[in-house]
């Protein structure tokens, strides 16, 4: 990996075994990516890229192919240490929220921080700040149910980030929302990439990839370099 390279895949395969058949998602994927980029993987339903998503996220693993974060090669991490590099690397974005219910919106973005074992009153201070950042400073005590679509995503932006992750990892961020809010994500988004923050997000929604600077498609489980006149 280059100094400038956060996150780099070569030859990344994965196999499902479904009885006697073996069916293959992901086929030889090279992918890499540089620290600050906003790059979009954009494909139809059925194209491996939440599959592709998962192992990024080091939610899922390759069958085949090497996966370096950081620097650090994936497939030598034991779960325990793979679970420390999901909540300092990555900070995951995902359609439906993902949010506690029965947490405030406080509670949902301290979450990362108390597994980070962060002092509590650092916590606080970074939990408020995150909140005003995604201008809900004045929902801390709201709970999931009070709040509209947008801001439940902008909770979960702010828990996203709260603990100050490598990446943040997008699975279609717009999909449950209607389009004026979902612009409001991607300018969410926009800010957060000119902070530097590097953003990959997953999406099936032309419009949507065009926002982000990069864009690589997904088809059949093989990836490859395009821009929207090319899909």
């Amino acid at each position: 990996m280059s100094d400038n390279e956060i996150l780099n895949m070569k030859g990344i395969v994965k196999d499902y075994v479904l009885g006697d058949e073996v069916s293959r998602v992901l086929k030889g994927i090279n992918l890499s990516v540089k620290r600050g980029e906003f790059l979009a993987i954009l494909g139809p339903s059925g194209s491996g890229k939440s599959t592709l998503m998962n192992i990024i996220g080091c939610l899922d693993v390759p069958t085949e192919g090497e996966y370096r974060l950081s620097g650090k090669l994936i497939a030598d991490q034991d779960e325990a240490s793979l679970a420390q590099i999901r909540n300092k690397e990555v900070g995951f974005i995902f359609q439906q929220f993902q949010l506690l219910q029965r947490q405030t919106a406080y509670e949902n973005v301290e979450l990362p921080l108390i597994y980070a074992n962060m002092p509590e009153k650092e916590r606080h201070d970074r939990v408020i700040e995150m909140l005003d950042k995604v201008q809900l400073a004045h929902k801390v005590n709201h709970y999931p149910n009070q709040l509209s679509g947008g801001q439940q995503q902008r909770v979960a932006i702010a828990r996203a980030i709260a603990a100050n992750p490598t990446i943040l990892l997008a699975d279609e961020p717009t999909g449950a929302l209607d389009q004026k809010t979902g612009a409001q994500i991607i300018d969410l988004f926009h800010s957060l990439n000119d902070e530097g923050r590097t953003i990959i997000m997953i999406t099936h929604d032309r419009h949507i990839a065009s926002h982000a600077s990069r864009i690589v498609r997904i088809l059949d489980g093989e990836l490859s370099e395009g821009d929207l006149s090319d899909a």
